[in-house]
Formats: structure tokens, sequence, C-alpha cells
């Protein structure tokens, strides 16, 4: 389990466990201030020393090595994994090169040491001086509201009202203080894997292209650059789409708090000052304690917690209730206060003071206590009501009816489901099809709705379902495989999922998943790739009941869902799923399950990489001359649901990372920089499987299993195909026809 999310419901109640969660975020942040500061020494180290470079070589490649990112969560996307794993990929190109060492250093100042600095002193320093003011927040509140708890209750009204409204001032502007914070804490955590990443691959780069010695390897470095660069521009993506779900998230809590803090069924929480008296003549005290009360048990837990003093300072007393009473101010001069008949103390009754009035109603609900004035204590919501979307004949027919429009008119319009209609006339539309159950308008030929409108309706009737199509029940069984490691498994496991959804759920779903991969099939003309789609309805088709921050942190799950549906349509809804293991006893087995990967050739055998800055020139210049003609990118296949096998084994075309960039919208400037990045040698590019096709082997190979061909350099190979396996070609050698690593051989 890595960090915890940080809650903003939690900003309200400021629990113990909440300040412990911070606490290791903030723990996590200063591992990384320290990370970079060293990073940044040892930069310099390699440009000043030159003859140390060797030693400051192993020292940094040490130092990348032993790092590793925390990350929010419970599973991390094979994105995250491949960032991850970067920084020992990093280290050990750094220890092969310390061999051929050279001046070759001169430019990692502006690529490496400014962008790290940067992002510590601009991002880092921010937090850390916001994590001072939150301290000094929380000092001030707590200190005032205990002002004001001591305040005799026979006080004049006005000066009691008016220090009311000072302490509640204060408590909101130290609870937005502790939602800006938690957030920018959060934002900071995902933020730093591509922001550290970033101007290491640049680093690598410029190593690379001062050595004069390496070109062999440099083609396996491509490889893996390629697929990290996707890597990290998948992550970027899904963390603007996560942050702009926190935001929204914050927003909603910061209005409605309350609506965050109900008392539930099983149990509430929050602090209660609690009367602990003592023989005379020494007066009694009040003890600010955590309190939890369980409601079938009626037991209520208390835990002694100071934030002034930064921790606990006690031991968890739990007493069993029997009663509540209010307690008024004639009885007692303090405000707020409940007596409580304990079981376990006979004839002793325990007194407690909440923080405010509404606090104090929140615990008589929670504990039904008695009122002295009969006012009913609960809580009345309104729900907008909105569009009345139903899982019914009228709405498939609707789907039908879309689908067949978009599919006819407007398949290869540029940014289809991601450019949106004017929202009057979405609403108009999706009532006309189903509020007033009127389907007589055909879409396909009625020019008065235009693509983007259906496109948009058809999008808001699958949000509007009482609930989504691919049902809460079964959300967290079908997030499940997305987090395993095998893209076999998570196939499996997806294809035996998707045929316990109720008939009309799954009947749909195929219908749209059908629909979705005729659009991915058309992407070079729309822009709309599979791991595009994914994003865009990831979050439309599934989504958890609760509204947490845990909950959007599984957003980039979703998307892989998405993505494995579209890819695999035709089998998963057309065959009947295989025998389904997915209780939780074979779920781990299932979803790790180990899979054929292509064969990686032995850096220690081959020289490093040498990248030929001319190369990246023509390429840079070809492509702003592409993009000044306003030519049309090639397709981006999906990456995110198979990233994994694809850092290994397939080669992406180089138009991949520039689809990514052009589809968010990033300058020309950094398109040409991405298309640096992904430039490939022709030979690398995916082989079509054409029969008769030759190839030789460049690299000697073993054997490994009875389906794969042995052989030596120069060994020529007839009636070459692509292989089901991801990494690896079929071909006949001396009359056997086996398994081929791709990366072993060139076509002819």
């Amino acid at each position: 389990m890595g960090l915890h999310p940080l809650e903003f419901s939690e900003c309200y109640l400021d629990s113990p466990c909440f300040r412990e969660k911070i606490k290791a975020h903030e723990a996590e942040l200063d591992k990384t201030n320290r990370f970079i500061k060293e990073l940044y020494k040892d930069g310099k180290n390699l440009i000043s020393a030159t003859k140390q470079l060797g030693m400051a070589q192993r020292k940094f490649a040490q130092c990348l090595g032993e790092f590793q990112f925390e990350y929010i969560g419970d599973a991390k996307t094979d994105d995250e994994r491949c960032i991850d794993e970067s920084l020992q990929e990093f280290s050990s190109f750094l220890k092969n090169l310390e061999d051929q060492r050279e001046l070759m250093m001169r430019n990692i100042t502006e690529t490496l040491m400014k962008p790290l600095e940067k992002f510590r002193k601009d991002h880092l320093g921010i937090v850390r001086a916001e994590r001072k003011k939150y301290e000094k927040e929380t000092e001030k509140y707590y200190s005032s509201l205990e002002k004001l708890l001591n305040m005799s209750a026979k006080k004049k009204e006005p000066q009691l009202q008016e220090a009311d409204v000072q302490v509640e001032t204060m408590r909101q502007h130290f609870q937005e203080e502790s939602l800006d914070y938690v957030c920018q804490l959060q934002e900071i955590q995902e933020r730093k894997k591509f922001e550290c990443v970033e101007p290491m691959l640049a680093f690598f780069q410029t190593v690379f292209t001062f050595y004069h010695q390496g070109f062999e390897l440099a083609k396996d470095f491509d490889h893996y650059k390629q697929a990290l660069q996707i890597n990290i521009q998948n992550t970027r993506s899904r963390f603007e789409g996560t942050r702009s779900e926190v935001n929204g998230l914050m927003k909603r809590i910061q209005e409605a708090p309350q609506e965050y803090r109900q008392p539930s069924p099983i149990s509430c929480e929050g602090y209660l000052y609690v009367q602990e008296k003592r023989p005379p003549p020494f007066p009694s005290s009040w003890v600010k304690r955590y309190c939890t009360f369980v409601k079938e048990q009626k037991i209520l837990h208390m835990v002694t917690f100071d934030h002034r003093s930064g921790g606990r300072s006690g031991e968890t007393e739990s007493v069993t209730l029997r009663s509540c009473v209010r307690k008024t101010t004639d009885m007692l001069d303090r405000r707020f206060c409940l007596e409580l008949d304990i079981t376990d103390r006979p004839g002793t009754a325990l007194t407690v003071q909440a923080l405010s009035e509404s606090d104090h109603r929140f615990w008589m609900l929670a504990m039904g206590g008695k009122e002295p004035i009969g006012h009913y204590l609960g809580r009345t919501y309104s729900k907008e009501r909105g569009i009345d979307a139903q899982l019914d004949d009228v709405g498939l027919s609707f789907v039908k009816n879309s689908i067949s429009a978009i599919e006819s008119r407007g398949i290869n319009d540029q940014g289809l489901y991601r450019v949106v209609g004017v929202s009057s006339k979405v609403q108009k539309l999706l009532s006309l099809m189903i509020d007033e159950k009127s389907n007589e308008v055909d879409l396909s030929t009625n020019e008065d709705w235009d693509v983007k409108t259906i496109t948009s309706a058809l999008k808001l009737y699958l949000r509007s379902l009482p609930e989504p199509l691919m049902t809460y029940g079964l959300y967290k069984e079908f997030i499940s495989p997305a987090k395993g490691d095998s893209p076999e498994s998570r196939i499996q496991a997806v294809h035996c999922l998707v045929h316990k959804l109720p008939e009309k759920n799954r009947q749909v779903l195929g219908l749209f998943m059908k629909h979705l991969a005729n659009v991915a099939a058309h992407s070079k003309q729309n822009l709309m790739t599979v791991a595009n789609l994914g994003v865009v309805f990831g979050p439309t088709l599934m989504r958890p009941q609760e509204d947490t921050v845990a909950a959007i942190m599984d957003l980039k799950f979703q998307n892989i869902v998405v993505e494995i549906l579209i890819e695999h349509q035709e089998k998963i809804f057309t065959d009947a799923p295989e025998v389904c293991l997915l209780s939780s006893a074979t779920a781990t087995s299932v979803f790790s399950a180990p899979t054929r990967q292509s064969k990686k050739l032995n850096r220690q055998s081959r020289p490093l990489a040498v990248y030929n800055p001319q190369v990246m020139d023509i390429r840079t210049a070809c492509d702003d001359s592409n993009l000044a003609d306003g030519t049309s990118m090639g397709s981006n296949e999906s990456v995110s649901s198979q990233s994994s096998s694809a850092s290994a084994s397939e080669t992406t075309p180089p138009e991949t990372a520039e689809r990514l960039h052009l589809t968010a919208g990033i300058s020309r400037a950094s398109m040409a920089a991405v298309s640096w990045f992904s430039s490939t040698p022709d030979k690398e590019k995916p082989l079509e499987s054409v029969p008769g096709k030759k190839a030789k082997a460049v690299y000697p190979c073993e054997a490994e299993h009875d389906s794969e061909l042995s052989f030596q350099v120069g060994a020529i190979f007839y009636a070459v195909t692509q292989s089901r396996e991801p990494g690896w070609l079929e071909g006949e050698l001396e009359g056997k026809r086996g398994l081929i690593p791709e990366n072993y051989v060139e076509m002819l």
C-alpha cells in the first residue's frame, strides 16, 4: 500500500488519522527534495570534474537506482510502473557508460540541472511554505477555539455572538487553508513523477549524442525511450484529468461540507471536549478527545490528541452509552454540552462539549439524544431531477439511431466525441428522443442535428442512467484486473465480467463497443485512437457510487478497462467466456499470470548508443513542414492497456508521440521535440503479416522453449510473419517453423 489519499472531507474532521496521512505525504516530499538536491550536487560534479567522471557517474547511478516514487492508492498503471522503473533503467545505462567515458558533459546544465532545480524551488518550495502556513493556522484556530469554549455563558449575548463569529471566521479560514494544502500535497505527489523523469530523459539523450561508440545499443535505448515518452505522456494526460476531478470534488465539499459529514448508520466521529472531574479542592478539567461512536453497540471510543503537541497523548478509552441528554447552561456554565449516562460507571455521568451549535446537533442526532425543545433534528435534502434516462427499449433505440447517424455522417470528423455540442441543443435532442418517447426522428438523414450534438447527447444519455452501464456492483471487479500485470489475464477477466452484466446492459455495451472500435479504425482521420476513447468513456461507462479522492485515483484504470473492451470487443461480446476464476483466492494468480516476453539483448556484450543529431534535425524539419502544410498524422495505437508489453517488445510508429501532443494542444516546438524522441530506423517499424518475407539474424539466439528457433548471426528466415505473441515473429529455418524474437532480426 502506497500513500493514502487525502480526502477533502477529512479536512473538516481533522482527525488524528488524517494528520498521520499528512505527515506521510510531507515525509515523502522531504525525501524527494533531498533526492533532487543530491542529484543536483552530483550533476555539478559531473560537469566540473571530468577526471573524476567515472566515480561521479557511479554515485549518480546509485542515487537514481535507490530512489523509488511512492504512489497514491493500492496499484499502479503500466505507465506508472514503467516510469517508476525508469530510474533503475537509467542507472543501468550509466554503469555501462563508465567504461567509455569521454568529454561529453557540456550541455547537461540546461537539460537536467535547471529543470530539476526549478521544480524543487517552484513546486516543492511552495509546498514547504504552504506547510508552515498550515501549521500556523492550526495553532491560531485551536487556540481561539479553546478561548471561546472557556468563556462564561453568563456573559452578555452580544459578547458571545461576537466571539462566535470570530471563531467561525477563523474556522472557515483554517478549513480553506487545510483544503488548499491537501490539494497541493496530492498534486505535487503526482506531478513529481514526470517532472523529475523528463529532465533525466533529456540528460540521457545528451550523453548518448556525445558518444562516438555504441551505435548498436542506441537501437535498444531508442526503443525504450519511445515507450517511456508515451508512458510519461499518458501519465501526464491522466494527471490533468485526475486534477480536474479532484478540484471539482474539493469545490463540491467546500460548498456543502455538512453533506459529507452525514452520521452513518454504523458510526460517526469528531472532536469532543470531555470533562474530567477531580477531587476537591482541585477544579475539573476539560480534555480534547477524538471520539468515534459505534451506533450498533452504543460504544464511544475516545483518544486524547493535541494538535499543538503534534501527536497522541494517551490510550484509547471506550465506554458504553445508555442515554444522552442535552445539558443546558443553567446546569453548567459552558455551551454545547451533553450529559452521557454510561453503563460502565453506574451512577456516574460523563459530560462532553461539542465544538459548535451545528456540531452539537450532529452528536445529538447520532447518539439519539433528548432535546429540551422538541424540534426535528433530521436533515432534508433536495435532489435536482435530471433527464429521465432509462435502459429500456426507447433508450436502446436512441443508441442505435445515434450510432447509425454518427457512422454515416461523421465517422471521420476530427475530435469525434471530444468536441462537444451546445448544451441547450444537446438537452433538447435527448429530451426529444428519451423524455417524450419520440423515436420517429431518423438522425441519419435529419440535418437539423449536427454530429457533435448527437455524440454529446449519446454521452449525456449514458451518464444520466440511474446506474452506469457496467453497474456499481461490478465496478471493483472490473477495476481489479486492470491493476494486474498480465495483459492476457486482464482480457480474460474482463471477458468473464462482461458476461456477468445484466442482459440489457451487455447488449447495449456490446453495441457501443463495436461502434467505438469502428471509430478507432478511422483514427487517422478523426484522431480518436483507442487510448483517447478510453479517456473519454472510462468515467462514463463505469464509476463508483462514492465520490472520493480514492475513487478519482482509479480513473486511469477505468480507461484501461474501456480500452480492453474496444480492442477485443468481437471476442468478448461474441464468444462465451472460458472457465472464469475470479474469486478472491484465485484473482492474484490469474491477474499475475506470466506471459512470454520478447528477448532483451545483453547490454554487457554491446557498446552503448550514439544518437545522430543530424537525423533529429532532418526529422524535426520534416515534421514542421508537415504541420505547416496541414498534413494529417498517422494513427496512435492504444498504449495504456498493454504498455508493459510494448515497453519490452513492440515498436511504436514515430507519429504516435506527435499525435499525443497534437490532441493535447501542445505547441509545434513541443511536437518537434517529441518527434526527436520518437525517431526510429525504418527496419524497426512493425512488420506486416505478408507471406514470403525474408529476414536475416543480426544477433545469435538460443531457444528456451520448443516453440522457439535457435540460430546464429547471418541465418536467413523464410515465410516470416507477425506472431500473435507481442514482440515475436514466426518463420522457417532449415525446414522448421517457430518463433523468432523481433529485435534479433532485420527484414530483407
